[in-house]
């Protein structure tokens, strides 16, 4: 027994490096820039000679750092591949984070979802430098400068605050943050720098569109007339701004349906900067129909932008801009006198009040994606056990599942489909390295959307084929009874999303559990799968009639599980007893049309009121849902609807009956044995 224990002993102090002169194992799967030679993996990308280069073209230019962030001039949640600078220049693909070059040194900063993955994609030419905030970009910096040296970067890849930040910082630093148009890093990249979309922007008909393009630009130009400072122009930067403006769309951007574009709209004007060639025949005489005139567009090449800008603020005129979308470079050639600059353009905060056809778009996309989610899941039901169905094969199931419905144009994000222990990741995404078989025994997690002409959607369902743990059901019922607090919450007009936002983590927090991820955002008419600026956190703006948002909370158990409940709902108008102010009080109206999971449910935790909800609800998905399944011939789908949307309040009564009847059985049981 003592040399059992002995060698136990040894294989852990061996296995901690506490023995000396044996080594410690280590992962190769990432470098080593300590080792002599240094170790890198075949994973990382070799940078020296774009680095070389780049520090070449910095000399040139008389600059002794360079910031390379992660962003494109209209920054946007997704980036075209040409528009991935940092990644390519560093080797690191993830999605948050910034770079900095100086003659002698090299880092990318960013934040703990990614240290191990930068380790795995850099080669020892970088730094890893863990945070993110600029405060630490310009402390790493300044020590390598002297006083009088210039720090460059490119003004279309700086938001507004991100320049303020660095700027503020630099103040008392003796050293000048100067802005250069012209990208270095493209300059490096080169003919290997993948091309400009060559595809054509194209116009969405009538029927999927709220309002015709000249409707909507005489109604900025009246909310330019009634604003107080007068502004004659506003200049349109996020690409879903001019997208929605003219009822267009196109295909640069991942999963989004954009086109790289600014727009300047005047009182008595319109351009549209765009790279003319994709402009269809079609497109521009449908936006060229009233000329000469105050609706005639004038399509003028995409590089242009900044010297139209330029030349219009010369004359007496104000600028009207929203300034989170707005880049540096376009900000820096308006004179602060002629600026008029609030948080969103007024076609951001127009586009994110839906107009009663747009609502009603969105809801019967809602219907035919459902559809497709609920086939999917009686899919997995009867697939999964045979062990046949792994993260990746589901994902491109539910695809082509959704490609099956009317005005789809393919899926509005990367699908999550997660299976245990990796649906503990939040975001977590398949890849060939970490694809699992779909296990009856293990709960499974399905974060999917669609893109429709009629709408956007986003939908997470999470299921479990097999016999829950009694932690599994009590952490998703207390998910669900979160989403359901919040869905049926009763709110004054104007209340912001932050206000409300901890309603869904309410029975979470009560025994202790929480989520890292926010509980909702935005979505559009066949748009940004997160459409701004509506949403649950602190950025978005006041909630108002006619708003999308998802509701999403969940729980994470790490190394085991994830659970989340997500839900598109809008807002309407509430009946009250009474109206404070004589203002009508606001609730949420779900749009979403999926069951949840009942073997997942546990009606113990849930109070009277939230078990007739889910009950109204599933009366409403059968209404709703029920007629377009057996419209397209899916009787099997429709009969599982049927099945796992009878209410929740019959089980309880069923259980409680079976329950009583096994007692007095027992009872009776007992009593006979007694008598004997």
């Amino acid at each position: 027994m003592k040399a059992f224990i002995w060698t136990i002993t040894l294989i852990i102090f061996i296995q901690h490096g506490v023995i000396e002169g044996v080594p410690r194992p280590r992962d190769t799967t990432i470098r080593n820039c300590s080792a002599t030679p240094p170790y890198v993996p075949s994973t990382a990308k070799n940078s020296t000679e774009d680095l070389n280069n780049l520090r070449q073209l910095m000399r040139l230019n008389n600059i002794s750092a360079y910031i390379i962030p992660a962003t494109d001039p209209h920054l946007g949640e997704y980036t075209a591949s040409r528009e991935k600078r940092r990644q390519w220049l560093t080797g690191f693909t993830g999605s948050s984070g910034s770079a900095a070059v100086t003659l002698t040194r090299a880092a990318v900063f960013t934040d703990s979802r990614y240290w191990t993955q930068a380790e795995r994609e850099m080669d020892c030419n970088w730094e890893l430098q863990k945070t993110l905030s600029a405060s630490e970009i310009v402390s790493w910096i300044l020590p390598e400068l002297k006083d009088g040296d210039e720090i460059g970067f490119d003004p279309f890849l700086f938001s507004i605050d991100d320049w303020q930040s660095f700027n503020t910082l630099l103040q008392d630093s003796g050293k000048i943050l100067r802005s250069i148009p012209n990208n270095l890093v493209d300059e490096v990249w080169g003919s290997q720098r993948p091309p400009l979309p060559d595809n054509e922007v194209y116009s969405i008909p009538n029927q999927f569109v709220g309002g015709t393009w000249q409707e909507k630009v005489t109604d900025i130009r009246k909310q330019m007339e009634q604003h107080s400072q007068k502004p004659t122009a506003v200049l349109l930067s996020a690409l879903e701004e001019s997208a929605w403006l003219f009822n267009l769309r196109g295909q640069d951007i991942p999963y989004n349906p954009f086109f790289y574009s600014y727009s300047l709209l005047t009182t008595n004007s319109i351009s549209l900067f765009v790279n003319i060639s994709r402009i269809s025949s079609s497109v521009h005489t449908e936006l060229n129909t009233n000329c000469p005139g105050s609706t005639c567009v004038q399509i003028l090449d995409y590089e242009k932008v900044r010297e139209t800008v330029t030349e219009y603020v010369k004359g007496d005129v104000k600028v009207w801009i929203g300034s989170r979308y707005t880049n540096y470079g376009v900000y820096e050639v308006i004179p602060k006198n002629k600026l008029v600059s609030d948080d969103y353009s007024p076609v951001m905060m127009t586009k994110a009040v839906k107009t009663e056809k747009e609502q009603e778009l969105l809801k019967q996309c809602h219907i035919r994606d459902a559809v497709a989610v609920v086939e999917y899941l009686l899919w997995l039901e009867k697939t999964v056990p045979s062990g046949s169905v792994t993260e990746i094969s589901g994902a491109d199931y539910v695809d082509g599942l959704r490609a099956k419905q009317a005005h789809f144009k393919g899926p509005s994000f990367g699908t999550i489909s997660a299976g245990g222990l990796n649906a503990a990741l939040p975001h977590y995404r398949p890849t060939n390295q970490t694809d699992r078989k779909l296990n009856a025994k293990e709960m499974y997690l399905v974060d999917s959307g669609g893109q429709y002409y009629d709408g956007t959607t986003d939908i997470t369902r999470t299921v479990h084929w097999g016999t829950p743990t009694d932690f599994e059901k009590e952490a998703y019922t207390r998910v669900l009874i979160g989403n359901i607090e919040l869905s049926t919450l009763v709110f004054p007009p104007r209340t912001s999303g932050r206000a409300i936002e901890s309603i869904a983590r309410r029975a979470l927090w009560e025994v202790g559990l929480n989520y890292g991820h926010g509980t909702g955002h935005g979505i559009g008419n066949f748009f940004a799968v997160h459409e701004w600026p509506v949403g649950l956190q602190s950025s978005n703006i006041v909630f108002t009639k006619g708003m999308f948002t998802s509701i999403e909370p969940g729980y994470y158990h790490d190394g085991y599980f994830g659970i989340r409940i997500e839900d598109i709902a809008v807002v309407v108008e509430a009946e009250t007893k009474n109206t404070f102010g004589g203002e009508k009080y606001l609730t949420f109206e779900t749009v979403t049309l999926v069951p949840y999971d009942r073997k997942l449910i546990d009606t113990s935790l849930m109070t009277e009121g939230q078990i007739k909800y889910v009950d109204k609800y599933y009366e409403k998905i059968r209404k709703t849902l029920g007629p377009e399944l057996q419209r397209q011939g899916l009787d099997e789908a429709y009969k599982w609807l049927e099945r796992n949307t009878q209410p929740l309040s019959h089980s309880g009564v069923f259980t409680a009956s079976l329950g009583l009847l096994i007692a007095a059985f027992i009872s009776n049981l007992c009593l006979q044995q007694a008598m004997v």
